[in-house]
């Protein structure tokens, strides 16, 4: 049951310009051209308590000579069969990559729309295993959350992981990945495609919405700053905007980070309780982010239990 609501408290707050042909299937799923054959999909800022329809993360798609990759995928197969439908209206190419960045599920529920392509889908060399342990639990939460849509939702798990690196073509651009130490989840990767210097950082960058920590706050913050050594010229954050200012991006999810922790050890140190501890922490922060007063708080429920054996 712990395990249930820690999931769920987690899905809350995760996350998470048009083409000039018209948007794709309804007008709400709209596709992004970011550069040369890089296409982006952007969610809504929901919790669970304002309406999640497995739709609240960027989910991306990369056009290469040779076929498609395709980042993340959204939160249900009905998300996953509007993003292979735009695809459908840019390309004929063949789906040869379904990438999942992390093993949250409003990034990975779509893959099953895909499977008819027979593409290699792509993730961690921990995501299999990820995937099978949360099988239960995030099957009965898309149900309680999403109803009829989450019927045929099924985890279609990677037949290529990523323990250190790896290099994907696709034709005339290499797509060179970087599995990451525990941070975000245990099971975090990102990539960028050496055509357009476009890095996909998945849930490790929030950007617009309160950034959030499931797993290590403190290896979160590490990776937060190895990202800042990228050759990039633009990101793709898991949740927000894409941006060219990604080095502020960075740096001001670092910064909530940093606050935070220094925040909820000091709470420890005085001997407040982490419910206090969730009223306090990174309060300043309130103003800067979407969603902050029940991100923060989950936040706070996650990093406090970890610092007190410090």
């Amino acid at each position: 049951m712990r395990n249930l609501m820690i999931i769920m408290s987690m899905l809350a707050t995760i996350g998470c310009q048009h083409l000039n042909a018209a948007p794709s299937h309804t007008d709400s799923f709209a596709i992004e051209a970011v550069g040369d054959g890089i296409y982006v999909h952007h969610g809504e800022h929901l919790d669970i308590d304002t309406g999640y329809q497995g739709d609240i993360c960027n989910i991306s798609f990369i056009v290469g000579s040779k076929g498609v990759a395709v980042i993340d995928t959204g939160g249900s197969l009905k998300v996953g069969r509007h993003l292979r439908e735009a695809i459908r209206k840019v390309t004929p190419l063949p789906v040869l990559y379904v990438i999942n960045t992390h093993v949250h599920p409003d990034h990975i529920y779509g893959n099953a729309a895909f499977l008819a392509d027979n593409p290699v889908f792509v993730g961690h060399e921990k995501l299999p295993n990820a995937m099978e342990t949360r099988r239960e639990a995030y099957a009965k939460l898309n149900a309680k959350l999403l109803g009829e849509d989450a019927k045929g939702s099924d985890l279609v798990k990677p037949t290529l992981t990523v323990k250190n690196t790896l290099a994907l073509d696709l034709g005339d651009r290499l797509l060179h990945f970087t599995a990451h130490p525990t941070a975000h989840t245990n099971t975090d990767i990102s990539l960028i495609d050496n055509k357009t210097g476009t890095l996909f950082t998945g849930d490790l960058l929030f950007i617009e919405r309160t950034p959030v920590v499931e797993t290590d706050i403190k290896g979160l913050i590490a990776e937060l700053e190895k990202l800042k050594h990228s050759d990039a010229k633009q990101v793709v954050p898991g949740h927000g905007p894409v941006t060219k200012q990604w080095l502020e991006a960075l740096n001001r999810a670092q910064h909530y980070f940093n606050l935070l922790l220094a925040d909820v050890r000091a709470s420890i140190k005085k001997g407040e309780s982490m419910e206090t501890a969730m009223d306090t922490a990174a309060a300043g922060e309130k103003d800067q982010w979407k969603l902050f007063e029940i991100a923060n708080r989950r936040n706070v429920n996650t990093v406090y239990p970890a610092l007190e054996w410090e």
